[in-house]
């Protein structure tokens, strides 16, 4: 089983939208266990500070209490996150394209959603 370390870019879509494959990834891209460093939970409770948002991060937040977690410090999730593929590779779950970038220039791999479906990126640049 691979852990995947997820931005709340990603987790806010996981949680919110209906994602086609998600029964299937195993089959697809492998055992998966997504896992939320406890910066990016941080991070969307601050969301919650924007009205346009509220409601969607509410429901992620409450659909990821059962996710592992991760303690990885810092102040800023994505330089967390880079920080630790740098030191540990692995799978970053993020929709952010700068994060895609940074995280395949380090050599790890990443997970997105397209089309409503989870997407393993090429690590090509």
């Amino acid at each position: 089983m691979v852990d995947v370390i997820c931005d709340s870019s990603f987790l806010i879509q996981l949680c919110t939208k209906r994602i086609k494959n998600i029964d299937n990834l195993d089959v697809e891209i492998g055992q998966l266990k997504f896992v939320v460093p406890t910066t990016v939970k941080q991070e969307l409770e601050k969301l919650c500070n924007i009205p346009s948002k509220k409601q969607k991060v509410l429901t992620t937040i409450e659909k990821i209490k059962k996710f592992p977690r991760v303690q990885l410090s810092g102040n800023f999730a994505d330089d967390i996150i880079l920080s630790y593929i740098k030191k540990e590779g692995g799978m970053v779950a993020t929709m952010d394209k700068e994060l895609k970038l940074k995280v395949k220039k380090l050599g790890g791999s990443v997970i997105s959603i397209s089309n409503d479906k989870i997407v393993l990126e090429s690590s090509k640049i």
